[in-house]
């Protein structure tokens, strides 16, 4: 699919398309209601919208709200974009689907990152976006609603499924990749050894889609 991507856009990776590949597999038609959350490029939203479902992506970066909206309009799609933080800017209403790909990459810094690095600091264990959505997101779910997010392995994948369990979904990892570290994953390679995240001299990580089901 062809992408818009000023510099300062997180551009769709290996998780953008892991991802990707799980949103095309759930049933969508033209009465499903999604929500793609740190859209990005809104490359996730697209496939949502692709399979006719109605769709909002929301970012908390300006230019990416102006990239995803580009890449609509490049591809004639509806879809609705807002700038805010997680589900602040959708107050009302549940949704079929809803999707994330937030950061999720530990960082030295307790607080998120400015400028590109708002696309993927998360905190020393990689969860200060993740147990957000794991509180936000499942009371805005339809009955039989689906959640899917993405995230690395050295962000503590357990944690998500046990969090979106408590919250009342019945949960499982419904894909993975292996991959080798990319260039932010390797400056901060010497920062997971000494975190326990990884072994000396381990560079890869593996991706995982969590999948969460509120029942009927």
């Amino acid at each position: 699919m062809l992408l818009i991507r000023p510099p300062g856009v997180y551009r769709p990776q290996g998780d953008t398309e892991l991802l990707v590949s799980c949103v095309r597999r759930e049933r969508l038609d033209g009465d499903s209601r999604v929500l793609d959350l740190c859209t990005g490029t809104g490359a996730v939203a697209l496939a949502a919208a692709h399979e006719g479902a109605r769709v909002t992506a929301v970012d908390l970066s300006a230019r990416a709200v102006a990239t995803a909206w580009l890449n609509a309009r490049l591809h004639r799609s509806g879809i609705r974009l807002r700038r805010g933080d997680l589900l602040a800017p959708v107050t009302a209403g549940t949704f079929d689907l809803i999707t994330a790909n937030p950061p999720y990459v530990p960082a030295a810094r307790t607080r998120r990152g400015h400028g590109r690095g708002l696309a993927w600091d998360a905190g020393p264990d990689g969860r200060l976006v993740l147990d957000r959505i794991c509180r936000e997101a499942p009371p805005r779910l339809a009955r039989g609603g689906v959640l899917l997010v993405v995230q690395s392995s050295l962000a503590d994948v357990p944690a998500t499924l046990a969090a979106l369990g408590a919250a009342g979904l019945r949960t499982a990892v419904t894909a993975r990749r292996r991959q080798a570290f990319g260039p932010v994953m390797t400056a901060r390679a010497a920062l997971f050894e000494r975190l326990g995240l990884i072994s000396p001299g381990d560079r890869w990580e593996i991706l995982v889609v969590v999948r969460g089901v509120r029942e009927r």
